[in-house]
């Protein structure tokens, strides 16, 4: 069973406890921004996420514990997290990912 360590709680906990939510660190058009776009354009913004193959930033809520949400660093191929931080935090460097990786 895959264990996913929730920052709020800090604790590692099963993977049925959790929901992905999508990519993380999605900024939203403001207002004015929204006006200004056409129907293609925010199809684009509301579908179109990267897909890429390795380490990838995404948010997940524990759904079934705090009912926080959370930014983690998952490996698309692998599928394993290799951290995990608060929503609030900003997105690690390649730097730290790495060296969060040799933990």
């Amino acid at each position: 069973m895959l264990l996913i360590h929730c920052p709020h709680c800090n604790e590692e906990r099963p993977e049925l406890e959790f929901a992905y939510a999508g990519e993380a660190h999605i900024v939203r058009p403001n207002e004015a921004e929204q006006a200004e776009m056409s129907d293609a354009d925010w199809s684009k913004f509301m579908f179109i996420r990267d897909n890429i193959r390795g380490d990838h930033a995404e948010r997940w809520w524990h759904a079934h514990g705090c009912n926080m949400f959370f930014n983690a660093i998952r490996n698309t191929v692998t599928d394993k997290f290799t951290m995990t931080y608060k929503v609030c935090q900003k997105r690690p460097t390649e730097h730290q990912i790495k060296v969060a990786k040799n933990d």
